[in-house]
């Protein structure tokens, strides 16, 4: 049986009917994986209601914190363990990074992250700045990189020091994994930065709104006529709400269903599942 809360206040029904194009969450919402995002595998239902969605013409697409691999790796990998998605259904911190900073003029980034951070930004025509020695650039853009080091510090300081805009792939703590959460590094290594050079970092990925306008522009959607679906209210939930959209959440991530039940208003699902195949048959 699946367990169900959703607010009272709102016409759900009306408003999944409503709903242009639906974001899906990758870690915890459709996929579990190790604490290094390797050997993903399909959540109960997630196969059935992407499907689902396909044959109705409704579009969905996939959206990851997770900056490991380039989109199209994402996409590959989805697809080998039975997901029927495009290489554009595929979104990062990287996708909306190059789109944001396509539209900012932002043409050389120092980038604290490996191949799945830096490959999108060559492919865009924006130069990638090495961090080493007193390094200039438009941005520094800092995403999974375990292989950081003091070196790598100091040059991105020195970079934020000579005018250069900060930028983090994600904020959040913790990501989920089979092995329970597992921690990120954008938000640790940004802590650094921010606390020697006294800025704070923008968020390109989730919950930013420059990450759903990017996944709304790929859905040929407006962002409050979208359906959000995820595992973490910081995130997904958060994102959804700054927009008007519809905000969903599962329990097969990193919080139990009784999470969802005293969060603040902006952080508060409209619908509150135990599991993305809950969705089949609403929309």
């Amino acid at each position: 049986m699946t367990a169900e809360t959703a607010d009272e206040t709102t016409d759900l029904p009306g408003r999944l009917r409503a709903v242009r194009g639906v974001v899906f969450d990758m870690d915890g919402t459709l996929v579990l994986g190790d604490r290094r995002n390797h050997g993903l595998a399909p959540l109960p239902g997630a196969l059935e209601i992407t499907a689902a969605l396909t044959a109705r013409g409704l579009p969905w697409l996939t959206f990851t914190n997770g900056t490991t691999r380039t989109p199209e790796s994402y996409a590959e990998t989805l697809r080998r363990i039975g997901f029927d998605l495009p290489d554009d259904a595929m979104l990062t911190p990287a996708t909306s990074a190059v789109d944001h900073f396509l539209a900012t003029g932002h043409r050389s980034v120092l980038v604290l992250g490996g191949e799945g951070l830096k490959e999108p930004l060559r492919k865009a025509g924006i130069q990638i700045v090495a961090p080493k020695g007193n390094p200039k650039a438009d941005a520094v853009l800092v995403g999974w990189y375990r292989e950081f080091t003091m070196d790598d510090l100091e040059a991105a300081c020195h970079a934020v020091f000579g005018g250069a805009t900060l930028y983090s792939s994600s904020q959040s703590v913790f990501f989920a994994s089979a092995d329970g959460r597992a921690l990120g590094t954008s938000r640790a290594i940004c802590a650094m930065i921010s606390s020697v050079t006294a800025i704070t970092p923008q968020v390109v990925g989730k919950p930013s709104l420059i990450g759903l306008h990017c996944a709304a522009r790929r859905l040929g959607a407006a962002a409050h006529d979208l359906a959000v679906v995820g595992d973490d209210p910081e995130l997904e939930m958060a994102m959804a709400s700054r927009a008007g959209a519809l905000a969903i959440a599962v329990t097969t991530g990193i919080h139990p269903a009784n999470h969802y039940t005293s969060l603040p208003p902006e952080q508060t699902p409209d619908l509150t599942l135990d599991g993305v195949g809950g969705l089949l048959g609403r929309f």
